[in-house]
């Protein structure tokens, strides 16, 4: 599984980690474990509750290609391959991102594959996939793009490439809608990373607009440490960009190297993780807020861990305001799920479960979704079989 993120290397090393820590009370289901071979396997990403009620996932590899699957979790708990990428002739190959719903259409990225081998987005419609974009057009398009997407009203996409652009350090690009139903998607380049010798790299979160239709998110290097940024896209004739934060990785306390995105509340507020360094050594959950003077970053919470330990995707904001997050490699050394919530000005972390790295799954990396009291993510190792799981949490 070919990953712009280091995810064979931190499971190799995963289980040097942390001794167990005690977990609130809690029950942990496995509702599938991914077999490989024509099932999918490793998901990286989590789940999307669909109009329907079903939960529609990607998984990396597996499939007869073992390019991946994008695959669905009916309400009888069975799971079942919606489509398997070939990964030739202009087909997509190892979804990282998930798929968000357009109508009942899924719309999703590959990492790879595609007319020119740097990636695809996807449409899916029943079980018919059809390739939007292939990125690679020309030397100053992305590719690569692992993070998912987010549409406007319109119906049009955004999103990142990891690779590629004006100076190779990835793209934020806008796929435009057709207005008819056959013609050809659109894409245009929004920005390009590395203009700046402190410019962010290789965005791999998913974006987040505010009110104004403006873009925000995270790189996974660059910025005037070279340990991630958080960056705003100004929306205009031409899109502006400005750096809201450098991270400092483990020479400071705000952390580093943020693979997640960002989530808004009603408030304005964004919230995001990075995955090493802060307090406690696995990284922290921030907050970015808005004010008269401009963006306040400030820590919420450090994530007990070490290196690149701690959350991956992006975290869940609870309706509640509670904030829940995986990790990959805490605990028992194969990942954990907790939880931030807030008391008055402060914030309290408390571990909910420790991931155990067999039975269970390996390696949570995925975002979270909640259903009612229940959250829902993946593994990408472990479970019956080796190749993954989804599971469920109830406090």
């Amino acid at each position: 599984m070919k990953l712009t993120t280091p995810l064979a290397a931190l499971a190799a090393g995963a289980l040097l980690g942390l001794l167990p820590l005690a977990a609130h009370a809690g029950t942990y289901t496995v509702v599938h474990n991914f077999a490989g071979g024509k099932d999918g396997a490793s998901p990286v990403d989590g789940l999307l509750l669909a109009h329907d009620g079903d939960y529609i996932g990607t998984t990396p590899a597996g499939g007869p290609a073992n390019v991946g699957t994008v695959y669905k979790i009916g309400s009888n708990g069975i799971e079942t391959v919606l489509y398997a990428f070939k990964g030739q002739n202009g087909d997509g190959a190892q979804p990282n991102g998930g798929v968000i719903q357009l109508g009942s259409t899924y719309v999703g990225t590959t990492e790879w594959g595609g007319a020119h081998g740097n990636g695809t987005v996807f449409k899916l419609q029943g079980r018919t996939e059809t390739v939007l974009y292939s990125f690679g057009t020309s030397s100053e398009d992305g590719g690569a793009p692992v993070a998912g997407l987010i549409a406007d009203r319109s119906g049009n996409l955004y999103g990142t490439t990891s690779q590629g652009g004006l100076y190779g350090h990835g793209n934020v690009f806008e796929l435009v809608k057709p207005k008819l139903a056959n013609a050809a998607w659109t894409e245009t380049i929004l920005y390009s990373f590395g203009a700046t010798s402190n410019d962010g790299s290789a965005p791999i979160g998913r974006l987040a607009f505010d009110a104004e239709g403006n873009l925000y998110g995270t790189t996974s290097y660059g910025g005037a440490y070279a340990n991630g940024t958080v960056f705003e896209l100004k929306r205009s004739a031409k899109w502006k960009e400005t750096i809201l934060h450098s991270f400092q990785g483990q020479s400071g306390s705000d952390g580093g190297v943020p693979y997640g995105g960002l989530v808004a509340d009603t408030a304005g507020n964004f919230y995001g993780a990075a995955t090493e360094g802060g307090g406690s050594g696995g990284g922290t959950v921030f907050e970015l807020s808005p004010g008269t003077g401009g963006w306040s970053f400030s820590v919420l919470g450090s994530v007990p861990g070490w290196s690149i330990s701690g959350t991956f995707r992006e975290v869940l904001l609870a309706p509640n305001g509670t904030i829940y997050a995986a990790t990959h490699c805490d605990g028992y050394g194969a990942g954990s799920l907790y939880q931030l919530t807030k008391s008055g000005s402060s914030w309290t972390y408390t571990l909910l479960y420790n991931i155990n790295g067999s039975s269970d799954g390996a390696y949570s990396v995925s975002n979270l979704l909640l259903k009612g009291n229940t959250i829902y993510g993946t593994t990408i190792y472990g479970g019956a079989h080796g190749n993954g799981t989804v599971y469920a949490y109830t406090p």
